[in-house]
């Protein structure tokens, strides 16, 4: 019976230090870069770019091929969002996100936040601006309700529009920390009318 009573205790533990392990994510990617790196507890674990895309010259000079570059996520076509899409976010995943952050009391610290976005108008001007103006719009009334739900240090967003460029450019620098049982509880909260707002997504597409 002592055993029993020892090894429900050992598992109590182990149950409460996972709950209150914090995990942790940066990311960073624009002007030829990309990295990012996962936290957990006091170890960091490198993600981007992984091990082994690295060759030093010596290796590189053996094999006779040429060094692999890390790949640059910023140099992709990043699809553009429609304004429909981000309307049908902001319906659909805010009041659930609203209800699961309340309850971690400010549980999530996100530092530091840096994002530079601008739009290519090129192909057609009328949707940039229009998605221009709706993104306008989210961030600069989505941010402040985000504020008093969420630790946000010194954030900085910028976004534009370039009619002349084809393709969106984007550059962010994102930190975020979280504790395991706080991403379960708001993963769980979300992850319902997330699923549903992905489907009618691809639909449209």
């Amino acid at each position: 019976m002592l055993g029993l009573w020892i090894t429900l205790a050992v598992l109590l533990a182990l149950a409460i230090f996972l709950w209150r392990l914090r995990l942790g994510l940066y990311v960073v990617f624009g002007r030829g870069q990309a990295a990012a790196d996962l936290t957990i507890g006091p170890f960091r674990v490198r993600l981007v770019p992984s091990k082994e895309t690295k060759k030093t010259p010596q290796e590189t000079k053996k094999t006779g091929k040429p060094k692999k570059e890390p790949k640059d996520l910023a140099a992709k076509k990043i699809p553009k969002p429609k304004l429909e899409d981000l309307q049908d976010a902001a319906r659909t995943l805010w009041p659930a996100a609203k209800k699961a952050l309340r309850r971690t009391r400010r549980g999530i610290r996100v530092d530091p936040l840096r994002l530079s976005a601008t739009l290519g108008g090129a192909e057609d001007p009328a949707a940039a601006a229009e998605l221009y103006g709706g993104l306008h719009a989210l961030v600069w009334t989505g941010m402040p309700a985000l504020e008093k739900l969420v630790v946000i240090r010194d954030p900085w967003i910028h976004l534009g529009i370039d009619f002349d460029a084809q393709e969106t450019r984007a550059e962010a620098e994102l930190g975020i920390s979280i504790r395991l049982g706080t991403l379960i509880a708001v993963g769980t909260q979300l992850a319902v009318p997330a699923i549903g707002w992905l489907r009618r997504v691809m639909k449209r597409r």
